[in-house]
């Protein structure tokens, strides 16, 4: 079948995904927070390491076109309002070892903080022993899951899928993998 290759390099994030920032509302992290919410709908992420690993696949910029799943204001916190999550099944290459893991999208305009750069993808998988921040990364996804914006209007969609707040995000990234450290 075909896929969607990507090449990435992995950055640092704020580490409120993992719990890892001393500064996370989330001592334990949130995706171990959210993983039970996940897991009782049907999306087990046992497997995985309760963090993301920060993607950048720039200049690119991305969207979710079929989630494998799909979580409509979620409850998960007390802290602020409900927010919606998409995923997507994808294997992850590091130094000739492939893992299975998920890109992990929490909606930004239900997302209260911790706004991503649009050229990067939060990845939940299994520890990948060695990876560190600023090394290359491939990701592989579905065919016709994405949606791919490389700024040259060729064989893709442009960047009006983006809002106008996804767009002014700058370079902020969140969540790091704390394995990356």
């Amino acid at each position: 079948p075909m896929t969607i290759d990507l090449h990435g390099t992995i950055n640092k994030g704020h580490g409120v995904a993992s719990g890892a920032s001393a500064g996370s509302p989330y001592p334990q992290g949130s995706i171990a927070m959210q993983a039970p919410f996940f897991k009782a709908r049907g999306l087990d992420l046992s497997g995985c390491y309760f963090g993301t690993l920060n993607v950048s696949i720039a200049p690119p910029c991305w969207k979710i076109v079929r989630p494998a799943f799909h979580f409509e204001n979620l409850k998960w916190t007390d802290l602020h309002p409900p927010e919606t999550f998409s995923f997507l099944p994808c294997n992850i290459t590091y130094r000739a070892v492939t893992v299975q893991g998920w890109l992990y999208y929490p909606h930004p305009e239900t997302k209260a903080a911790h706004w991503q750069d649009a050229s990067v993808m939060e990845i939940i998988a299994p520890r990948m022993e060695g990876l560190g921040y600023g090394e290359p990364i491939d990701l592989c996804f579905p065919d016709g899951s994405l949606l791919i914006d490389s700024g040259n209007g060729v064989n893709d969609v442009s960047a009006d899928f983006l809002s106008e707040q996804d767009r002014n995000q700058g370079t902020q990234n969140r969540d790091p993998f704390e394995g990356t450290d």
